[in-house]
């Protein structure tokens, strides 16, 4: 009976850190959001649009390894099956499986900021803020399992509205119109982890460059990448 309990524990235990999770956030040019990135339990990275959109998919590729260069995938080497002619025609013809990772789409029945778009990736749910939201964010990924999703607002600085405020307990922050020219709607802070960037009194040449802080940060479990 005990051994019975154990194994049961072990295959919980093993289920839940080989789930699928949110793994990346990535940003381009250090202000706008470009992907979301799932990790599956063969490690492969599903990487998917602000609004739910199946951008590409493989295999990180080591940091030391020659020929890298940001957010480069290799390609995955498992099998990839497609939605066939039977399915539903929001989702007919796209990805249904990467390895053993299934993924659904939201049917063409259902509203329109969610109509098409990934439903869930393996165990994790995705949805999405509706057209009755603040128009700054409505269509874009609001919940990513237990994660939410926030982003600003319309009736913020113009400088970062529409940009992505947190992931979950995670926040961020971007410099304003008020501050260098250089640096308006970069990255200030991610977390407790702060951006300074090369200024208007800095040499020519270094004028908006990251002056402190990681191009790739991991906070509560999820990287998030300044590219």
């Amino acid at each position: 009976m005990k051994k019975y309990v154990l194994l049961l524990a072990f295959s919980f235990f093993a289920l839940v850190g080989f789930s699928q999770s949110l793994s990346h956030v990535t940003l381009s040019g250090a202000t706008a959001l470009k992907s979301f990135s799932f990790t599956t339990d063969q490690q492969a990275i599903i990487r998917i649009s602000p609004d739910g959109a199946m951008l590409e998919w493989g295999v990180e590729m080591e940091l030391g390894q020659v020929g890298y260069y940001q957010g480069r995938l290799l390609p995955f080497m498992g099998r990839v099956d497609y939605y066939g002619p039977e399915a539903d025609e929001a989702f007919r013809g796209k990805v249904r499986t990467i390895g053993n990772c299934i993924i659904t789409y939201y049917a063409s029945f259902q509203p329109a900021a969610q109509k098409g778009k990934i439903k869930s990736i393996g165990s994790v749910l995705l949805d999405y803020y509706m057209d009755y939201d603040n128009e700054a964010y409505k269509g874009k990924l609001k919940t990513a399992g237990n994660l939410t999703i926030s982003y600003y607002a319309s009736f913020d600085n113009e400088a970062y509205r529409g940009k992505l405020k947190a992931v979950g307990n995670t926040s961020l922050s971007y410099y304003s119109v008020f501050d260098d020219k250089f640096n308006t709607g970069k990255i200030k802070s991610i977390g407790s982890f702060a951006y300074t960037w090369y200024n208007n009194f800095d040499r020519k040449e270094l004028q908006g460059a990251l002056k402190s802080g990681s191009t790739m940060q991991r906070i509560n479990g999820v990287t998030y990448n300044i590219w």
